[in-house]
């Protein structure tokens, strides 16, 4: 049995796997693991605060390597060397941007590499390890950073702080007026709100219609005819759905809280071709359409539709029959006067609504006969019929 222990073989296995432990240890370190590695040389401006070998390299977020060394350059002091070993697969272009990101508040710094167009050529590192330049800021971190705006800050403020002073004196002289004035504020406030139109609502104007016409009976038998009710014309004062009055010296005015339903023109259109068909004495009513054609057209226009300063309601229609041919085969004024039997609008209202019927049945009637006269009678010369 051997009891002699064999020194110089153990020693040697031991300086082995020392020695193959450092060799380990150095390409890890320096080639950069199993895959296979490109190196790039990084120049940084100014200080690279923690960032030590070792520390992660990331392009897009995602590591591809680390960094292998850190040197300064003796020929210009502010710049930082540092070589990385990254996968050779990474798109490195000629624009990949180098910057220096912190992983969190307080975490270790790391080489982060960003995008790159397309249209830029891939960086080759082949032979000696190409160089790309870092940001000028790419080595500040968040302190450095938040300590040149403050400073930046306090000279702005130092260069204007004459005029800083004038605007606090401003403030001050301004805030004082406010103070004497303080108990007429709300009257202030008040004619702001109502110049700029931000006071209360109006409350919404009652709306009033006209009742249906009830036109006497025809005259003449009934001859299938086309006919065509015109839009009517009017004054500018009367061509809206404001309610018009008056003065003794000819001044319109709009009745306050109150309107027609309609525009008045639009309104009385309305109501003429409703009485004419409820007549059945044509075969066919309607408004100016396109393609229509018709035997008569009854134009009208509306002189008066109003409320005298003497409270009387006043309806005054200027009618004309124009034939097939455009020319003219009746025409009449037709007019009425009522008086307003109560103050207030509904009764106004009221009167104007019993004038218009009154006007509106005789001119129902009169269209019906002079459409439906035989040529030889009917009537060219003005006529005028009155009630009230």
């Amino acid at each position: 049995m051997e009891i002699r222990a064999r020194y110089v073989q153990m020693g040697a296995f031991t300086v082995a796997v020392l020695v193959i432990g450092f060799a380990f240890v150095y390409w890890l370190n320096n080639v950069g693991g199993l895959r296979d590695r490109a190196l790039f040389r990084l120049r940084f401006e100014g200080s690279v605060s923690g960032l030590l070998r070792g520390s992660a390299v990331l392009f897009n977020g995602i590591r591809v390597g680390e960094v292998t060394r850190l040197d300064l350059n003796p020929a210009d002091p502010r710049h930082v060397q540092a070589t990385i070993a990254i996968d050779r697969s990474t798109p490195i272009r000629l624009d990949t941007r180098v910057t220096i990101d912190f992983q969190g508040l307080t975490g270790s710094p790391v080489v982060a590499l960003a995008g790159g167009s397309s249209n830029q050529p891939v960086v080759s590192s082949n032979g000696e390890a190409p160089l790309l330049v870092a940001d000028a800021t790419a080595g500040q971190s968040m302190s450095q950073a938040a300590r040149e705006t403050l400073r930046r800050l306090d000279g702005i403020l130092a260069e204007n702080a004459q005029p800083l002073r004038s605007v606090l004196g401003n403030l001050d002289t301004f805030s004082g007026a406010l103070a004497r004035n303080s108990d007429r504020m709300d009257g202030i406030v008040a004619g702001l709100e109502r110049m700029t139109g931000g006071a209360a609502a109006k409350a919404r104007l009652v709306s009033y219609d006209l009742t249906a016409l009830h036109a006497a009976e025809a005259t003449a038998r009934p001859v299938p005819l086309q006919l065509v009710v015109t839009d009517p014309t009017a004054l500018a004062a009367l061509d809206s759905e404001r309610i018009q009055t008056v003065s003794a010296n000819g001044a319109y005015a709009s009745v306050p809280d109150a309107q027609w339903s309609d525009a008045l023109p639009k309104l009385l259109q309305v109501k003429i071709i409703r009485s004419l068909e409820d007549a059945g004495r044509f075969a066919g009513i309607s408004r100016p359409l396109e393609g229509v054609t018709s035997d008569f057209q009854l134009v009208m226009d509306i002189r008066k539709f109003q409320i005298l300063s003497s409270l009387t309601a006043e309806v005054e229609l200027g009618c004309k029959i124009l034939g097939a041919n455009g020319r003219v085969v009746a025409n009449r004024i037709f007019r009425a006067s009522v008086a307003v039997e109560a103050p207030g609008v509904p009764a106004a209202v009221a009167a104007l609504d019993k004038a218009f019927g009154q006007v509106g049945s005789g001119l129902v009637s009169w269209t019906v006969d002079a459409t439906n006269e035989p040529p030889a009678l009917r009537a060219v010369t003005p006529k005028r019929t009155s009630g009230g």
